[in-house]
């Protein structure tokens, strides 16, 4: 019995030895295909809480770079500033999902973007093996950045009037130098979402929108956008895998697609029409998601394409 039992175990290790070599046959292709490219990944959400999704990420980016393949991390860290804020006592209000941003929450939030969460997420890539640089928009000259111009509608007299949200920026130029320097010497570049504007003033970018920009100046094989949700869902649940420009369009019209999706969906649109090759919007919550969707058939996102 002992002899059986032994037997089966043998055959049980054997099978699963050779799943994994099959997996990397089914991944040969891709390995092939965009050596030498950029993956522009933007880290956040749930991932960014959970130690072992986070290794689990790190893992994924350092086996990016050893087979030849140029990650670029662009790292969120929302709920981070907020809980800092209210730490320290600081009142936050929101316009369209955008913090209104004074000088005093400027600071704070770049402290913990550039600092506390750009070097953790260093560190997690040197625990898996790899050599991780961080730095912000603001190094390099990498992101210039103006002030993003917001208006509203008064419900009563239906008259448009201009918001204020104090130092909240968007990407106006990318300076991909430090980028390509950092990465043609080994190392990955990991990227806080603070950029400066010619103004002289420090911004606050929303990474979706920088990792977009990113992507775009590189001219990066994929952008992924790193999120909560599967992807693009139908109106009965059904992950939607491949889009377009104008399907986006049909699916917003219809409200198929709605609140947070649509500035998502909007960065990979402008992506894709600037220079990157293709989007995915996909659960980061997944363990080596990023993974699944680039190197099996079975895919595991949204995959945007420009039309």
């Amino acid at each position: 019995m002992a002899e059986t039992a032994d037997r089966a175990d043998s055959v049980a290790e054997d099978r699963t030895i050779l799943a994994k070599a099959e997996t990397l046959i089914e991944a040969l292709p891709y390995f092939q295909r965009y050596k030498g490219r950029t993956f522009v990944v933007k880290y956040g959400g749930h991932a960014m809480g959970d130690p072992k999704a986070a290794r689990e990420f790190a893992e994924d980016v350092v086996l990016l770079k050893a087979v030849g393949i140029n990650p670029v991390v662009v790292h969120g860290g929302g709920p981070q500033i907020g809980a800092m804020l209210k730490r320290l006592g600081v009142e936050s209000s929101f316009v369209d999902g955008l913090r209104v941003t004074d000088k005093a929450t400027a600071d704070i939030a770049e402290m913990v973007l550039s600092g506390a969460i750009n070097k953790e997420l260093v560190g997690w890539i040197a625990a898996a093996g790899g050599k991780a640089i961080g730095i912000s928009g603001k190094d390099g000259g990498l992101v210039t950045a103006t002030k993003v111009e917001r208006t509203t509608k008064d419900p009563d007299s239906n008259i448009e009037r201009a918001i204020d949200l104090g130092f909240v920026g968007e990407p106006s130029a990318v300076d991909t130098t430090i980028l390509d320097t950092v990465s043609a010497a080994g190392m990955i570049p990991v990227v806080a979402p603070i950029g400066a504007g010619a103004d002289g003033h420090t911004y606050n970018i929303n990474a979706d929108t920088m990792a977009g920009a990113i992507a775009a100046a590189l001219g990066a094989a994929r952008l992924f956008l790193l999120t909560d949700v599967k992807g693009v869902l139908d109106k009965s649940g059904t992950l939607l895998t491949d889009l377009d420009p104008a399907a986006i369009a049909r699916l917003r019209a219809d409200g198929t697609i709605s609140g947070g999706m649509i500035p998502k969906l909007e960065t990979c649109i402008h992506a894709v029409e600037s220079g990157c090759d293709a989007a995915v919007v996909l659960d980061g919550r997944v363990p080596h998601a990023m993974l699944l969707e680039f190197f099996t058939s079975r895919g595991a996102g949204t995959l945007i394409r420009k039309a």
